[in-house]
This record gives structure tokens, sequence and C-alpha cells, in this order.
């Protein structure tokens, strides 16, 4: 089993952060670096988390495997004899191998590998690739200028950080510039930064997790929230349409002034075909291709300009198609909700939805998960399935909160995280120890990365599930997760005593913690931010669960849910008006559906067994009828042909005809005759009048 655990949790996590990057990002649509790149991040990330149990359980074995090799007793060759005294010989350290062990000189080589890439796409790679998906350009070249661009204020940012940290182990004379030593500098900028973020996404996961679960079993909380969201994404999905609308025009307006022989040209077909289909097909239709452009008489925009218009096209498109989609996942959202608070009090104990899912559920789902048994999860089960599951969490964020607050005692041991991991090495239970290790930094990785998922900064970065995140906030995450994993780990390290800067023991220390190199060359950073910073978790959790941070972006003029405000009262009311109006008109959809069934199922087979019956009997007065009209079309069709013939003779003429209206006579209208008659005039009959008889 050598090594086995670690390829399986590699291959595991990998279809996991696949997962993942398919509910969020669009495979079809979004350029194959940028999921390529993103998903290299969360990979990387998630694979951190899920091996360093395994670093933890190896360690642990090799500390004791190192402590029994130094206890061993050497041999008495003082005392020889038959009758020597017999010493008893030492108790044994439990050194057996865990399952899970991975050979020496792996793990150091993984860890340097998984960490060096993710700090490559964190600060070097992923940054212009924002840039780059984000431009407007229309060539490579264009693209790649415009990111370098963009990223150069970003990267000297860095590089006078860096030159900080430098000029400092300079100035000070005690420390002597190696190798080893920038490489821990710059892993202790970059692990600083990320503390920093680490710390305020911690507090608010910490409170908001277990509250949402605990919330969740409030129908009418759940209820109220939904109608909330509704009037809040109608006011977003109209703007979203009326800046489509506005960024539509201005692609009309230059589609229809730079004609397809402009130098330009090209790139206007570029920007129509990011434009939704309806609209391409309204500027086709306008389009006059054999007028000419002339310099002299129109004005052109530039090329600059229409790079601009382009990166507005990009990103109207796809606010707009968002929108479109998260409305239609709200409405079924609500809907389900308005069933559920329906069906609590049915005495049938049968679940019944308003509407029907437009996908066919399978059947063994059906099977199972019958009507019986989604009334007792749903109206029973589920919310108090949702209390335990709020009160086990709230229980773990307790411990957390403890434990960041006490972890750099040692003596005595206050982080209970520490205590729970020691106790299992005295025992040398490897299982329980990896399991521990996994929940902790798992239930740390859920607060940190849950707080990612859910945070939104205007229109900048939001990450949208059902294929509607853009490419930008893709990559915003994936720099976010390298920046942020890194430090967690360490974090979660020294709440468990396995760091030896935190527990101050002389062991040997993970093979993590060694490739970060001793963080005694900042002493400042080591001995104070990454001991005391960690303490703020607690005003965060405090004002996390007083909500002030939604109080103040209230105040600000951002609506946020809350119970007791007036602004929250009137949204909800407007969001549940919002919903009866397309309840009502998904009801009269489905009800035109069912008649429409209803008089195919009824009339449509007697139809086809007329039509049937009557092409293999015909009418004998509809055959006679058929053939008089087909005579009468033929004579019909001759008055038609010499009345055009005559017609261009006419047209012909030098001379125009006067009309004489004395030759004009009822006498020569012949109601059944459609043949030349004399004077030169014709009988036709109006097509305006055959359809009026008819």
């Amino acid at each position: 089993m050598s090594g086995a655990a670690l390829g399986l949790e590699i291959v595991f996590v990998f279809f996991l952060a696949l997962f993942l990057l398919h509910r969020y990002g669009d495979f079809k649509k979004q350029h194959r670096l940028v999921i390529i790149g993103t998903l290299l991040a969360w990979y990387l990330c998630f694979l951190i988390v899920f091996i360093l149990p395994l670093d933890v359980s190896t360690t642990i074995y090799n500390r004791c495997r190192h402590a029994a090799a130094n206890s061993s007793p050497s041999e008495n060759n003082n005392v020889t004899g038959a009758y020597a005294p017999v010493t008893p010989a030492p108790r044994q350290h439990p050194c057996f191998k865990p399952w899970s062990y991975i050979p020496d000189g792996i793990m150091p080589i993984f860890w340097r590998v998984v960490y060096w890439t993710s700090q490559f796409l964190t600060w070097i790679l992923l940054p212009f690739m924002q840039s780059y998906a984000r431009s407007g350009g229309f060539s490579i070249t264009g693209k790649i200028k415009t990111a370098l661009i963009e990223n150069a204020i970003y990267y000297g940012t860095y590089l006078l950080i860096f030159g900080a940290f430098l000029i400092y182990v300079a100035v000070n004379p005690r420390l002597h510039l190696e190798w080893n030593q920038l490489q821990t500098i710059g892993i202790a900028a970059a692990n600083t930064w990320g503390l920093f973020l680490l710390v305020l996404l911690l507090g608010y996961g910490l409170v908001e997790i277990p509250r949402s679960y605990w919330n969740g079993a409030k129908r009418g909380y759940l209820l109220m929230k939904t109608y909330f969201k509704a009037a809040k994404l109608m006011t977003e999905k109209a703007d979203a349409e009326e800046n489509l609308e506005d960024v539509m025009e201005e692609v009309r307006k230059v589609n229809e002034s730079i004609k397809y022989n402009h130098p330009l040209r090209k790139c206007v077909d570029t920007i129509l075909k990011k434009c939704p289909t309806d609209y391409q097909e309204k500027m086709g239709r306008n389009m006059d291709d054999y007028e000419d452009f002339d310099e002299k008489r129109n004005t052109y925009p530039s090329e600059k300009s229409l790079v601009k218009l382009h990166k507005q096209v990009i990103y109207s498109v796809q606010r707009h198609r968002r929108t479109q989609v998260q409305w239609q996942i709200l409405l079924e959202q609500a809907f389900y909700l308005e069933d559920v608070a329906k069906n609590e009090t049915s005495a049938t104990h049968q679940f019944v939805h308003t509407f029907q899912s437009p996908e066919p559920e399978n059947r063994f789902i059906q099977y199972f998960y019958n009507p019986t048994v989604e009334w007792y999860w749903e109206c029973l089960l589920r919310p108090w399935f949702h209390r335990i599951l709020a009160v086990v969490l709230s229980i773990f964020s307790v411990i957390v909160v403890w434990s960041e607050c006490t972890f750099f005692s040692t003596t005595p041991v206050l982080s209970l995280f520490a205590v729970f991991i020691q106790l299992a090495e005295k025992t040398y239970n490897y299982i329980y120890i990896e399991i521990a290790c996994f929940l902790s930094i798992f239930f740390l990785s859920i607060c940190v990365y849950s707080t990612v998922f859910r945070i939104r900064v205007f229109n900048y970065y939001y990450l949208a599930s059902h294929h509607q995140t853009d490419a930008y906030s893709l990559l915003f995450s994936g720099m976010l997760f390298c920046r942020l994993t890194p430090p967690l780990c360490l974090n979660f390290l020294g709440l468990t005593h396995m760091d030896s800067s935190i527990s101050h023991q002389n062991t040997q220390p993970t093979a993590y913690t060694s490739i970060m190199g001793s963080m005694k060359v900042l002493s400042f950073i080591a001995d104070g931010f990454y001991i005391y910073y960690p303490m703020l978790v607690v005003i965060l959790c405090i004002a996390t669960y007083f909500s002030l941070g939604t109080r103040c972006l209230n105040l600000l003029g951002f609506q946020q849910f809350m119970g007791d405000n007036d602004m929250t009262s009137d949204l909800v009311d407007e969001g549940k008006e919002l919903i009866r109006r397309e309840k009502r008109k998904r009801q009269r959809q489905e009800e035109g559906e069912n008649r429409r069934r209803e008089w195919k199922e009824r009339y449509g087979q007697h139809r086809e067994d007329f039509t049937r019956n009557r092409n293999v009997h015909p009418d004998p007065k509809e055959s006679n009828f058929s053939d008089t009209t087909t005579n009468w079309s033929s004579k019909y069709t001759k008055a038609n042909n010499r009345t055009e013939r005559d017609r261009i003779e006419l047209l012909q003429d030098a001379e125009p005809l006067d009309f004489n209206a004395e030759t004009f006579t009822d006498d020569s209208l012949e109601p059944e005759s459609g043949r030349y008659q004399p004077g030169g005039r014709y009988l036709s009959m109006s097509s305006s009048i055959i359809f009026e008889d008819i």
C-alpha cells in the first residue's frame, strides 16, 4: 500500500476539481487556456488540503522510528558467564508502518513542485491571463500588449514589497543574504498577504455557514429571502437588458457606417459574432454591402474605439445571459419552496408539485424517492437534519476560535486540535490521526473557500453556478485559492503544533514545513504577525454574528436582507408579486399546452381517418369541381398572358393612349368568357374578389 493512498487522492482530487469547474465554468464557450489555468489552480489547492493529513501521519511515524533508534539499548559486555543477571529489555515503541505511509524523499519533491507551481500561477500567469481574457483586442498581439500594460503596475507593486524585505535583510548586520534566505523572504511575503485575507474570510465563514444551515430549517425565512432575491435580481436583469440594448445600438451604428470594403470591417465582423443571434439577424437585414465607404464624406470610428466596444459587447452579453439563467433558477427555487409550504399541512403525506419538472427523472430515483418519501424528507426530516448539522458545525467553529487564540501556548497545551493529535500520537493510531487532521483542515477549507464562492464585488468578481461564470472571475478565484491555501495549511500545522516554530521542540518537521524554510530570518513576522494576527478572528466572528457588515452595506444604499427593515419588507412584497405573476404565466402556458394536447388526441385521429378515406374514395362532385377549376385556370392563364403581352406593346408606343369611356360599355363584358374582346378590352377577374367569394 506504499504510495497507493497518495495516488488515489491525486486522481480523486482531479475529478473533484473538474466537477466544480464544470458547474461554474462553460467548457464549450470559454477559451481552453482559461479552463486549463483555472483547473490547474483549483486542483493544486485542493490537492494540498487532501494530501497534508498523509504528510502528518508519515511525519509522526518517522518521529517514532527515530525515537526508537535513539533509545535502543547497548549490549552489556562487562557481565559474562552463564549466571549473569538478565536485564529486562526496555519497552519497544509500537512503530508499525501506517497503511498510507509515503516513502522518504517523495513528499519534499511533491510539495516543492505543487507549491512553486501554484505560486507561479497566482503571481505571474493567472493575472496575465485575466487581462488577456478581458481584453477587447482583435489579435493575439494586441491582447498580449494590453495585458502587459495592465499588469505593469501589478508586478511593480510586488517588486516594491519584495525590495522592502530585501533591504531589511541587507541592512540587518546579523543576517547574511543567501539563496535559501531570499527564498524564505519571498515565501514570507506571500504567506503574509494570504494570512491577512485568510483571517477575514475565515471569520465570516465560521459564523455564516452554521447560521445558513440553521436558517435552512426555517421555511418562512427561506421563502422570504427568495422573494427578496427575486426583487433584486429583476432589477439587475432589467439593467442588464437595458445595457445590452445600448451596446447593441452602438454596434448597429458602427455596422452601418463601416462597409464591406473598409479596412476595419473584419473587426466589426468579429464584434457581430459575439452579439446574440437575434441582433445579428436584425443587423444583417439592414446591411447594404453594395455601398462603398468614402473617407472624405463620413467619419469612421478608430480601431481603439472598436476595441473598447468589443470589450463592452463581451461583458454585456455575458451579464445578460447570466441574469436570464439565474432568473429561471430562482423561479424554480421559489416555486419549490411554495410547494413545501403547501404540502406541510397535507393529510395524505404525498408531496404534490405545482409544476412538473421539464426534465424526465431517472426511474431508479422515482422508485425510491417517491412522493411519500419526498414528503417525509422535505416536511419532517430535512429541517431537523439542518438543525443538527448547524449545531455540529457551531461546535467546530467554537473549537477553531478557541484554538486560534491559544495555539501559541505550548505549556500547557491549550489548542484543542493539538490536544487531539498528541493523544493519538501517544497510541500511534494513524487512522484516527488522518481522520482528525482531514476533518479539521477540511472544515477550515470549507469556511474559507465557501466565502470565496459567496462574495461578490459588484460585477467585477462573481462566481455564478450553472456555467454562468465569466473567464475573469474564474481566473480570479484560482488566484485567491493559490494565495489562501499555503497560509491555511501553515495555520493548521500551527494549531496542531506540528510546526516546530510554534511548538519550540527539536523534532522532525513535516515535509510541507521543511520547504517553507525557517521564519527566523524575519522574526517580527514569525514571532509577531503569525502568532497574534489570527486572534482577530474573534472580532470578525462577533461582527458577523451581529451582521455589522450587512448593516453597513444597507446604510450605504446596497439593499441587504434584514428582517427588521422597511426596505427589506418592500422588496419582499415586490418579489412575491413577481413570483405570483410568473406563476400565473406558467400556469396559462401549461393550460394552453394541455388544451392543444387534448384537442389533438380527440380530433387528430378522426382527421387522419377522414383524410385517408378521402384519398382512397374521392368525391365525384369534388372531382368535377376540380376539373372545372382547372379548365377555368387554364383560360385565365391564357388571358392573363395576352394581357401582359399587349400591355408591353402599349408601353412601347411612342405616344400615350387616351382613355375613352364611351367605348367601355357593359355590353362588352361577358361573365363566362376570358378571351380577348373587340376594341382591345380584356375580361379579367380580380384575385381579391375570388378570395372574398370563397
